[in-house]
């Protein structure tokens, strides 16, 4: 038999371990699993993964047996929280307060089973796999543990997302925020509005490296989602209780969607006819035009994905939006003035306030990035606080929910050492200990004022990463520090015990190492991992706190 006994290195850290003795419960071809009524999911999980990974067939079984895995419900638990019970001589019991406690039992349980438990076939066929007696107890700080993956500047197609997602539940993470439109691209079928994909979701050529670089990539790129790859991607997630939140980005950011239908833009300042999808990076001066067209367009364009989301929470952006062309643009200018409004940003905050009463009729709720504070929050709009801590500080003060991502701390496209070998340096210097070391909760909130954050995510942004391999590099291994901190109890940042989590660390890298995710390894980047001659866009010294 082979032992996972020292291998119980568990990352996100649980909130409390019984254990582990010297003897335990094996997994082998007479297993079986029972599932209460709500939890196939996870049985069908298991059977795909750890079946799948060791050769064994994990057969459907009578509740309450020997030698079995039992899946049980305890609406005495939190929603997410899991109690996993592994009994020397009887079996393995997980108790979730809910399906998704039980699945992030399960998810714990397959880290117990060792890094082989994360291949997709078995390596030793015939060999047995050992678990430590032990109860372990936990339960998640936060219920919006996020990544945002950016799909729009380099596509990444569908079995990509799909991997991503099964990284994503192997660290506790639940909101997936996917970021569909942007200058760059527009990747989803919208069936009314066809020209969106034919020509916003390609790209003649594109920059590489940082904005200032001068190297091109001189070859189309593009790549869309047709709504029922939508569908799959959607119900994929549910099934890992992942919750997908789409991101349609109003008014800024949207050369892609003006290059497809030019009546978008400020068609009284530019002649957006000569417009094309962007082929570099930056903050773009073309913007949506503050008109009833363009609010028909969009109602249009939200319809549609309100049928493919059933997520709460639509996110359509609101940032880095240019205010140059409504200022030479006598149509807003007429627009500001029948709306009695002051200038230019509460002109963007009226263009908000119209989504937020229009997701609200249909039973969803608006969040957008902080710069939708700008001339006044929509009325119950919640805020991705991007740009620091400042934007939820002021959100969470005035009543509104909060996910922490700011950009200084967990914007994973920053570079994540100083070193001469950093594949495209964009940023400050963020290393593991560094996001190890992010509080997503403000000291100077009050109790019922840090009630209001919802949680916090970490951010992929994709203009450097022109493949899987890169968008890895930069993901791993600080998506697990990231994990850690959105899951875990953990104490004030200067407490951490980040030893014993670079510890833990060592058994995780082989997790990642069978997974086939290509991280950074602590040593620094490997050959191909490099990027030499790629200008970036270094920052020195230490990042602003707030």
């Amino acid at each position: 038999m082979t032992s996972a006994f020292d291998l119980v290195e568990l990352v996100p850290v649980p909130r409390a371990v019984k254990g582990p003795m010297r003897c335990g419960v094996v997994i082998d071809e007479n297993t079986t699993v029972w599932a209460a009524p709500g939890t196939e999911g996870t049985e069908r999980w298991l059977r795909a993964t750890l079946g799948a990974a060791f050769g064994v067939p994990l057969r459907p079984g009578p509740q309450g047996v020997r030698e079995s895995v039992q899946l049980c419900l305890d609406d005495t638990m939190e929603p997410e929280a899991y109690k996993l019970r592994v009994l020397a001589t009887w079996g393995i019991e997980i108790r979730g307060g809910s399906p998704a406690g039980v699945f992030w039992g399960a998810q714990t349980l397959r880290q117990l089973l060792g890094r082989h438990a994360f291949r997709r076939a078995p390596v030793r066929p015939g060999i047995m796999y050992g678990i430590p007696h032990q109860i372990i107890e936990d339960a998640p700080r936060f219920r919006w543990r996020g990544l945002m993956l950016d799909v729009a500047r380099h596509f990444m197609p569908k079995d990509g997302v799909l991997r991503y997602l099964d990284l994503m539940a192997a660290h506790k993470l639940n909101v997936f925020h996917f970021h569909l439109t942007d200058d760059q691209g527009w990747r989803i079928e919208i069936e009314r509005y066809p020209k969106l994909t034919e020509v916003g979701s390609w790209r003649a050529r594109t920059k590489f490296g940082h904005r200032a670089s001068p190297l091109w990539e001189e070859k189309p790129h593009g790549g869309f989602y047709t709504q029922d790859d939508i569908r799959e991607i959607v119900a994929y997630a549910a099934e890992r209780h992942i919750t997908v939140v789409p991101e349609i980005d109003v008014p800024g950011h949207s050369q892609a969607a003006i290059a497809a239908y030019p009546e978008l833009g400020n068609t009284d300042v530019i002649d957006t006819t000569a417009l094309s999808v962007w082929d570099t990076w930056g903050i773009n001066p073309n913007v949506l035009a503050p008109t009833d067209n363009t609010l028909r367009f969009y109602e249009g364009v939200f319809e549609e994905l309100l049928e493919l989301f059933p997520s709460e929470f639509i996110h359509v952006g609101g940032d880095e939006c240019p205010k140059d062309q409504w200022r030479q643009s006598p149509a807003a200018q007429a627009r500001i003035r029948e709306l009695g409004l002051a200038d230019e940003d509460q002109l963007q905050s009226w263009f908000i306030r119209h989504f937020d009463k229009w997701l609200s009729a249909r039973g969803r709720r608006l969040i957008g990035w902080d710069e939708i504070l700008e001339g006044g929050l929509a009325d119950g709009a919640a805020v991705s606080s991007w740009r620091g801590y400042a934007g939820g500080i002021a959100a969470a003060r005035a009543g509104h929910d909060v996910v922490m991502c700011p950009e200084q701390q967990v914007y994973l496209d920053h570079r994540q050492d100083g070193g001469a070998d950093e594949p495209v340096p964009i940023g400050f210097v963020r290393t593991l200990e560094d996001v190890y070391r992010f509080e997503p909760v403000p000291t100077e909130l009050t109790p019922n004022e840090a009630g209001h954050v919802l949680g916090t995510q970490a951010n992929l942004w994709t203009e450097v990463m022109e493949d899987p391999a890169r968008v890895d590099y930069q993901a791993f291994p600080r998506l697990a520090a990231f994990a850690e901190v959105a899951w875990s109890a953990l104490p004030a940042p200067e407490e951490r015990d980040f030893a014993d989590f670079e510890r833990r660390m060592e058994a995780h890298y082989e997790r990642l190492d069978a997974l086939g995710v290509g991280y950074r390894p602590p040593a620094g980047p490997r050959p191909w991992q490099r990027r030499p001659g790629v200008p970036g866009r270094p920052i020195d010294g230490p990042p602003p706190n707030r």
